[in-house]
């Protein structure tokens, strides 16, 4: 009975050892998107891409942004492991102004916060 009860014991540290593994990681190609100097009126849309290089699924839950000219949106799907994802973000390029906001992306990551930049300048080219 007391090897009946090792064994038990045993099987379930290893099963939530084994568990504790699984972690999903966050990796994107760059932290920082560029939009340089466009027109009033451009295409504000910009694409950031990661991977899962974690072992178990990425489950994003949140995006957002410190301004409400700028539009983040998330993948609504898993992302299992080795896939590659995306956040695209759509900055309201009407406004004429430098662009320096942060777009906050919250998941079940081993790092679960990780903050975007993007950045740039709107110019009204007829008021040159």
């Amino acid at each position: 009975m007391k090897n009946l009860f090792a064994i038990v014991v045993v099987g379930m540290l290893s099963i939530s050892a084994f568990a504790q593994d699984k972690i999903a990681k966050i990796e994107f190609k760059t932290d920082v998107i560029d939009y340089g100097t466009i027109e009033k009126g451009a295409d504000g849309v910009r694409v950031f891409e990661f991977t899962n290089t974690g072992n178990a699924p990425l489950i994003i839950t949140k995006v957002s942004s410190t301004c409400g000219c700028t539009i983040p949106k998330k993948p609504e799907a898993p992302i299992l492991p080795g896939n590659t994802g995306e956040i695209e973000v759509k900055y309201n390029t009407q406004l004429v102004n430098p662009i320096r906001k942060t777009i906050t992306v919250i998941s079940n990551a081993e790092t679960p916060t990780v903050a975007l930049k993007i950045k740039g300048e709107v110019v009204d080219p007829k008021k040159n």
